[in-house]
């Protein structure tokens, strides 16, 4: 998603600003660009085409001194990728500048209406339009702040905007409603970017701001203003992400190294919750266990990744707890009308929480009579987790690829702990539950045995790489896990995949069966392991070619027309779906750096997706 950052100091800030710049590049984008005050006070902007290392040259060869200004990476949205596209975005007479997050839904009749006051429209975006609106209200006599909050009051959707005024030195104006952005507070010098990492290098204290907050910062403090106007104080929170957190260390990318993450990761979420062979209900805090008894039904919301995540859950929690659960996408939950089920928990997964079709479901969720609402989010102080009854932190770390690896695992990890919670209230004998902990505590030593096959995984990649289809299939809860695999192979290597579960394939996948589309098929030793060998002799029997992530018993041969290659041995059925993941993981990646793609930056995509 779009990325911003600004800066209010006495030393120049264009390092700052750039570096901030750098460290959103992983939300992806396709154009960057900054706004300063100059030595003299006056606005100088700078936009590019394409990567921020394309700016930095710009700025190389006609440098920019300033201590007050903003930056922006852009995700288009409106109007096509472009340098006029591109922020800053500035108004009449160039004096006032602007970059923003999200989407103004209702931009074409403000855009009509500015145009009939003689306003001139330079791009098509809808960013414009609060630019010239800020200045409209501004040359009616309001003040900066007042001017913004005029503004913001007339804009349907979602936005986080920073602004920055040449009458107004050394000053600028943030506002959010539905996107993300932070203060980062110091000494003598203040920050905003809508992503924490983006400030770690200046800063550790961070002010998040709540929904409606308009904040007026300057160098010698942060004034915050809430919906209706009033001067509020947010909490200064210290980070504990570590600044070299989102380097890529010794790994080509960053999405590699996250791979490599996922043993410790998954440790980190289950560090701490376990403790005399049970997970302790305490982490979903301490009215859990009341909430936790009345739990009737599940209802998981999500996107993407997560909503994957979501479905695994719902085999482990209908199989173990026996209440229903539901999972749907956020995208969809929002514009129907669900029917709320007796003390039923509405649950939200998301790696960012700030998600913006997640978001607007649990704001939904809110006020359709749920018994609770939950949040699996890896961002302790994101908008989802603020706004939930209760969070399940899942302790991933900065993930910065955009297509999600650790996130995944550290969720259906974070998912197992909430459903030995539920099963425990719904009668699971304890020493089952004990069995089933023990289990999950062994996970992250089977995903180090599970990334040993690496290498093989590498050699045979080399299959994949001048294929334009592929085929993924699963039975059971790794159906789910197949959707996965397609979704990584889709988003980073851009060859056409499909997930379908395996016992489908008689009803039309069969059809597309022939040797140039490979099928890729997890098959751990579980009790649908022999339907599943049916269905890969369906594909057999009509010239496909086979790749079986397999466990070592299941007596599937490596022979012509298939590709075994065999995960570690004695995986219980709880531990599957996020072993059988990393062989998925590696394939997609392997096969994307073959390709020659932007393995971390694949194009058209965005990381915190916070538009609809």
């Amino acid at each position: 998603m779009c990325g911003i950052v600004g800066a209010v100091a006495e030393r120049n800030i264009i390092p700052v600003l750039m570096e901030g710049l750098r460290r959103l590049e992983y939300r992806g984008y396709d154009s960057a660009g900054l706004a300063a005050l100059d030595e003299a006070g006056k606005l100088d902007r700078r936009r590019t085409l394409g990567k921020v290392a394309i700016l930095q040259a710009a700025l190389d060869s006609a440098p920019v001194i300033g201590h007050c200004g903003i930056a922006h990476t852009r995700w288009a949205t409106h109007g096509e990728p472009s340098e006029r596209n591109a922020h800053p975005h500035l108004s009449v007479g160039g004096d006032l500048a602007i970059v923003h997050n999200g989407i103004i839904e209702n931009h074409e009749p403000l855009r009509a209406a500015l145009i009939d006051d003689g306003y001139v429209f330079e791009s098509e975006t809808d960013t414009e339009v609060i630019a010239h609106r800020i200045h409209y209200h501004l040359a009616r006599g309001c003040e900066f702040v007042d001017a913004v909050r005029k503004t913001v009051a007339e804009l349907e959707g979602a936005y986080a905007l920073a602004v920055l005024s040449e009458k107004n030195n050394d000053e600028l104006v943030i506002a959010r409603a539905g996107a993300p952005v932070v203060i980062g507070v110091g000494i003598g010098e203040n920050f905003v970017a809508s992503d924490v990492s983006a400030l770690l290098p200046v800063t550790r204290r961070f002010i998040f701001l709540e929904e409606g907050d308009i904040a007026h910062v300057r160098r010698a403090g942060v004034t915050i203003y809430d919906a209706s106007g009033g001067t509020v104080e947010r909490p200064v929170r210290e980070s504990e992400l570590a600044a070299d957190a989102v380097e890529r260390g010794e790994f080509r990318h960053y999405m590699l190294k996250e791979i490599y993450e996922q043993p410790v990761a998954i440790a980190n979420t289950l560090e701490e919750r376990i403790a005399g062979g049970r997970v302790l209900s305490a982490v979903l805090g301490p009215r859990a266990d009341i909430l936790l008894d009345k739990v009737e039904a599940v209802h998981i919301v999500a996107c993407g990744t997560s909503y994957h995540a979501g479905l695994v859950a719902r085999y482990v929690i209908e199989e173990m707890c026996g209440i229903p659960c539901r999972v749907e996408i956020a995208s969809e939950y929002r514009y129907r009308s669900p029917v709320v089920g007796r003390n039923t928990l509405f649950v939200t997964i998301s790696q960012s929480g700030e998600t913006a079709d997640t978001l607007a479901a649990l704001r939904r969720a809110q006020t359709l009579g749920y018994l609770g609402t939950l949040s699996v989010c890896n961002v302790p102080e994101s908008s989802l987790v603020r706004e939930s009854d209760l969070a399940l932190m899942t302790r991933a770390g900065p993930e910065i690829g955009v297509a999600s690896t650790k996130a995944f695992t550290t969720q259906l990890a974070a998912l197992s702990m909430l459903t030995l919670l539920l099963a425990r209230h719904h009668g699971m004998a304890e020493e089952r539950e004990r069995e089933l902990t023990r289990q999950l505590e062994a996970v992250p030593g089977l995903v180090e045995r599970a990334l040993a096959s690496n290498d093989a995984i590498r050699e045979l990649a080399e299959d994949f790489a001048d294929k334009e289809h592929a085929l993924f299939l699963g039975r059971g809860i790794h159906y789910p896990i197949a959707l996965e695999g397609a979704l990584k192979l889709k988003e980073i290597s851009y060859i056409h995949a499909e997930a379908y579960a395996a016992g489908e394939l008689k009803h039309g996948p069969l059809a597309l069966v022939d040797a140039d589309m490979p099928i890729i098929a997890v098959a751990p030793n579980d009790q649908l392991l022999e339907k599943l060998k049916s269905n890969l002799q369906e594909v057999k029997a009509r010239g496909g070619q086979l790749y079986v992530f397999a466990d070592p018993n299941v007596n599937i041969g490596d022979e012509n027309g298939t590709r075994v290659l065999a995960m570690p041995d004695s995986v219980e059925a709880f531990q599957s779906p996020i072993i059988y993941t990393l062989p998925l993981q590696l394939l997609a990646y392997h096969v994307a750096v073959l390709k020659g793609t932007d393995v971390d930056q694949p194009r058209n995509l965005a990381k915190s997706v916070t538009v609809e």
